[in-house]
């Protein structure tokens, strides 16, 4: 009987409550949900249809999930994609390798998947530029055009943030490097979709701003958690030091503390990461599919990693993060150049699972006259 009981006492702490979470005024709001800081990964879609049966929703996803939790994570973050031609869309196909409907029963199937791993889940509905143009530099020209792509775009947000409400998802993104519209006079029209958002679905929401945009994005306001793609440089040299790596992270951490001091909201990642090349850190938002005969470099890749995260561990306005990325099949290669962003197998990973590991100013204050952690102390370089 006492062997039955732990065993209902481990799976009842292995799935998720599916309440929608709320957050107190305040940017170190998230200390008093009591959920510990975001730990999360950000677990990719198979973006191929010659791969069935291996994305959202598969054994593989599954399999992927356990992954992610025994990492550490307590949170992952899903991308389903929408589909937009160029620059000037009018609106958005919500088919992505497979149709929508087919799209939103796998997605709502690894949600369930990630919450019996006792995952949260950040839902982040992505869009893909077909020719391979920048989301950030949308722009359907005129006041019609841009009367279009707003109803476009919020036809499939609401497809979206139906998903999520229906599945429990904890925190919906309502947007990714938006550059164009959430930084100028149009930002009010994306305000609008907002709060029909707020109308379907219940939970936290985020945006994610681009790391060079977020001072300039005008709706963090609206939003409960300022979410920021944090692809920053932290050198401006090659062959920096860890050093010099670490000071870059320290700038990174002011520019945390202002957001949140700004706009008093807690802030997160809702993207970071760097390649597994020499001088990661240099140039962070390069892509690796647009790279050819690139030296692969782990020690580079996790001294970013390091330089970045341990400026952050102190820092209350900080909610937490997601690393970019795994694959909802994780064994499978194809999907990324072995120089890519992923970490998993790296030294980045150990890096990871240190800071993963560590008291984090979000989890709520130290007790009194606790000392570091030998995971923080691995990563501000204190043995």
């Amino acid at each position: 009987m006492a062997a039955l009981a732990l065993l209902a006492a481990l799976l009842v702490d292995r799935t998720v409550c599916a309440a929608p979470l709320s957050l107190s005024s305040g940017r170190e709001a998230w200390q008093s949900t009591n959920l510990g800081a975001i730990r999360g990964i950000t677990l990719g879609p198979i973006e191929s249809a010659l791969h069935p049966d291996k994305g959202y929703g598969s054994e593989t996803c599954a399999s992927a999930m356990r992954e992610v939790r025994r990492l550490g994570a307590n949170w992952v973050s899903v991308t389903p994609f929408g589909r937009v031609w160029d620059l000037r869309p009018s609106g958005v196909s919500l088919t992505f390798e497979k149709a929508f409907e087919e799209n939103r029963v796998a997605v709502a199937r690894a949600v369930a998947q990630a919450h019996g791993e006792g995952l949260r889940v950040l839902l982040v509905p992505h869009l893909w530029v077909e020719s391979g143009e920048w989301r950030a530099l949308i722009d359907p020209s005129d006041d019609e055009g841009w009367q279009r792509w707003q109803a476009g775009y919020r036809a499939f947000l609401l497809a979206w943030a139906q998903v999520a409400q229906q599945s429990g998802v904890d925190m919906l993104s309502v947007g990714v490097e938006l550059r164009s519209w959430v930084t100028t006079t149009r930002a009010g029209s994306f305000v609008e979709i907002l709060h029909d958002v707020r109308s379907a679905y219940s939970g936290l929401l985020t945006y994610a701003a681009n790391w060079d945009d977020v001072e300039q994005t005008v709706i963090l306001g609206e939003l409960d958690v300022i979410g920021l793609n944090a692809f920053f440089p932290l050198a401006e040299r090659e062959n920096a030091t860890l050093e010099e790596l670490m000071a870059g992270g320290k700038r990174v951490a002011a520019r945390v503390h202002q957001l949140g001091h700004d706009w008093d909201k807690p802030v997160m990642f809702t993207e970071f990461g760097y390649t597994t090349r020499a001088d990661p850190a240099l140039r962070p938002w390069e892509w690796p599919d647009h790279m050819k005969s690139v030296r692969v470099d782990e020690l580079a890749q996790a001294d970013a990693y390091r330089g970045l995260l341990s400026a952050l561990l102190e820092e209350p306005a900080f909610a937490g993060l997601f690393a970019w990325r795994l694959y909802a099949d994780p064994n499978d290669m194809s999907q990324e150049a072995e120089w890519g962003f992923s970490p998993r197998g790296k030294l980045a990973e150990l890096v990871l699972r240190d800071a993963f590991s560590a008291h984090w100013a979000g989890d709520g204050p130290r007790a009194p006259g606790a000392a570091l952690d030998r995971h923080a102390a691995r990563l501000v370089g204190v043995f």
